[in-house]
């Protein structure tokens, strides 16, 4: 009833922003993104700037529905109080595939600011074997997003240059 009263309101005032509903698997994507942006106690700009480019291209969204889609995935992880909460629907949502290639959408994020921490290392291997992603396949998306920042400079604002 509450988010129907805040639609309702925002539509008198002219604004309209996509809703995502807490089920929609791209929030818990977001939500992930972040608790791993968080595992090494710091977030950085580039790592907010990296989320955005990929989510942006992997799902083709304009800015407001980014935006939309960045505010749902943060309140989800708030109220999170560890990874299951995210992964156990992802992992029925999700082909093996898709759950190799958000495992590697981490592994961007973690290397956006050049460096990988231990506790990104360790928020990320939980998250794998919570996907069902193996740990080979996990450790070669590492290497390959290491290998690819090594080339352009180790960090994704040298990417776009």
């Amino acid at each position: 009833m509450f988010e129907r009263l805040q639609q309702f309101l925002a539509g008198l005032s002219g604004e309209h922003k996509p809703a995502f509903a807490a089920d929609d698997p791209r929030v818990s994507v977001i939500a992930l993104c972040i608790q791993v942006m968080e595992a090494d106690g710091q977030v950085l700009d580039v790592e907010r700037a990296a989320l955005r480019k990929h989510v942006k291209e992997h799902y083709d969204l304009e800015a407001s529905e980014l935006e939309a889609l960045i505010a749902a995935g943060t309140d989800a992880e708030s109220e999170a109080i560890d990874f299951f909460r995210f992964t156990s629907g992802l992992k029925r949502q999700l082909t093996e595939e898709q759950k190799v290639d958000l495992v590697g959408l981490l592994w961007e994020i973690v290397y956006a600011d050049g460096e990988r921490s231990e506790m990104e290392d360790h928020a990320i291997w939980r998250i794998a074997d919570l996907l069902g992603v193996s740990g080979r396949e996990r450790i070669m998306k590492r290497q390959e997003v290491a290998g690819r920042m090594a080339e352009t400079g180790g960090s994704e604002e040298n990417q776009d240059a």
